[in-house]
């Protein structure tokens, strides 16, 4: 299924846009996915400070990786939402 989307832009913008190619709907794409790539990464770093933040214990790396694993199996699974 494809989406077709509408983007207003300042000419000045638009004009440079589309003479330096980034209006190509390939690029607009990939720099989507990278935005989005971004995003999760920021929210990730976020998740991280607000848990390092927390008081108590800190996980030893064992138990950090067997979180991981655990999350993987389950995304693997089909019973999580990937963000």
């Amino acid at each position: 299924m494809v989406r077709r989307v509408t983007i207003e832009l300042p000419e000045p913008l638009a004009s440079e846009a589309e003479a330096s190619g980034v209006l190509r709907s390939d690029v607009i794409e990939r720099l989507i996915r990278d935005e989005i790539r971004r995003c999760r990464v920021d929210r990730l770093f976020g998740a991280a400070d607000r848990l390092g933040a927390l008081p108590g214990p800190s996980l030893t790396e064992s138990e950090i990786q067997a979180e991981i694993e655990a999350v993987r199996n389950e995304r693997r699974s089909g019973h999580a939402p990937r963000s």
